[in-house]
């Protein structure tokens, strides 16, 4: 399955950038692209999807994304109705990798940011005094010009480079390699199971979405996703339970089955592997 090359606009030839984004929501496109990315969310709740790894996500969210780590954030289902007077709203602030010139990553110096660049590949969450810190940097350089800007960036990478406040969001086999002749495929395939997924999606369904065999599809999604479409779905499905737990009063068995789960063990097995609680642990723990 592969994302769509994004290329990402600069107003000069500038290899950083920082932006504060007020929008309807965060699109529906599965990208990636050469720039390392911090992502703050401001405003806005859904479901992100981080190379092989998808979860919820909320307000105050912050993120670093390696470069070509592919990654989206899909609004909920009632920031896309026609009257929605919902909004999402993030600072973004991208750079490559080699912003500061080639030989500075060089320099024995630049040994913790190198590492950190190699941690990113996995798409880190960023937590604590260090999440505080680098808010307040993020919110600092869109304000600024270009040689500040540059300024606020590098210390946000040292920040980063030295902290424990951090963990991996996705597997080792989550990367991609930038070949994207059928960037379209993959868009298809989340939107199409995104909008689907209470009901019962069969192998032949998705696999003409993707135009694809049965056959062809379960091994083209498994060495691209490093997991099986059964799997990718059954996730989707328990990420939105999980918002469901939090955030409303359903029954257990409700939620069950309005998250597309069509008996309460099969639900209760699946939401215990991936989140190691019961759903009325979880309730109880969380709400």
């Amino acid at each position: 399955m592969k994302p769509q090359l994004y290329i990402v606009p600069r107003e000069t030839d500038c290899d950083y950038l920082a932006r504060h984004h007020s929008l309807p929501n965060f699109g529906t496109t599965w990208h990636y692209h050469p720039e390392l990315e911090l992502h703050y969310i401001i405003k806005g709740q859904g479901v992100r999807f981080i190379g092989d790894n998808v979860n919820n996500f909320n307000d105050g969210e912050l993120l670093l994304i390696g470069k070509n780590l592919p990654h989206m954030w899909r609004c909920n289902e009632n920031y896309f109705h026609k009257d929605s007077k919902l909004s999402a709203e993030a600072i973004v602030v991208q750079f490559l990798d080699n912003f500061m010139g080639d030989d500075f990553l060089k320099k024995p110096e630049s040994e913790t940011i190198t590492k950190l660049y190699k941690r990113a590949k996995n798409g880190l969450v960023i937590e604590g005094a260090t999440k505080e810190k680098i808010i307040s940097l993020m919110y600092k350089s869109v304000k600024k010009d270009s040689l500040s800007r540059f300024l606020k960036i590098f210390n946000m990478i040292e920040v980063l480079s030295k902290s424990t406040e951090m963990h991996p969001i996705c597997s080792n086999h989550a990367l991609y390699d930038t070949n994207h002749d059928e960037k379209k495929r993959i868009n298809k395939v989340c939107n199409y199971t995104l909008e689907n997924y209470k009901k019962k999606i069969d192998l032949e369904e998705i696999a003409s979405i993707a135009n694809l065999s049965s056959t062809s599809f379960c091994r083209y999604f498994k060495a691209k996703t490093n997991k099986t479409f059964r799997s990718f779905l059954i996730e989707v499905r328990i990420s939105h339970a999980k918002r469901m737990l939090i955030e409303e009063t359903k029954t257990t068995e409700s939620v069950c089955f309005e998250c597309g789960f069509n008996n309460r063990s099969n639900f209760f097995r699946h939401f215990k592997a991936i989140t190691g609680h019961t759903p009325i642990e979880y309730r109880r723990l969380f709400s």
